[in-house]
């Protein structure tokens, strides 16, 4: 009776944290709201988890629940480990990034001054005085 009323806790602790993520990711929700009800109702009425064990062939209610959790909790590790692996693929790129930029600019502020051309509006430019005596 006691661990009845400690998962019933665990799971309506669940219950409340999926509807408040049901706003923002609504498979989430969704995911978690049935398994907590379903959690729930074996908790509470476990010769129906034993009934169907049997019908899966494994033979006890329990053994099944357990192996439902182990496949749950791999496929969210396998999910987890894939997000983290392009948030990491998309940080290296960011960085590299972010490095060769640093690296045009540090080489532009490091390089002379280029020299300017004159500006051509509707007329030929003017020759300044330095260059004419370079012609000479």
């Amino acid at each position: 009776m006691i661990a009845q009323l400690l998962l019933t806790a665990f799971l309506a602790f669940v219950l409340v944290y999926a509807w408040s993520a049901h706003r923002t990711v609504p498979i989430i929700g969704l995911l978690a709201s049935g398994a907590a009800l379903a959690g729930l109702y074996f908790v509470w009425v476990p010769e129906h988890a034993t009934a169907l064990a049997a019908f899966a062939g494994i033979g006890r209610g329990s053994d099944l629940i357990v192996y439902i959790w182990v496949v749950i909790s791999l496929l969210i590790m396998l999910n987890l480990h894939l997000k983290l692996r392009l948030q990491l693929d998309m940080i290296t790129r960011l960085a590299r990034a972010v490095a060769i930029d640093r690296a045009k600019e540090s080489r532009r502020d490091a390089s002379p001054p280029r020299k300017r051309r004159p500006v051509m509006l509707g007329r030929k430019a003017e020759v300044g005085p330095i260059q004419v005596q370079a012609k000479k």
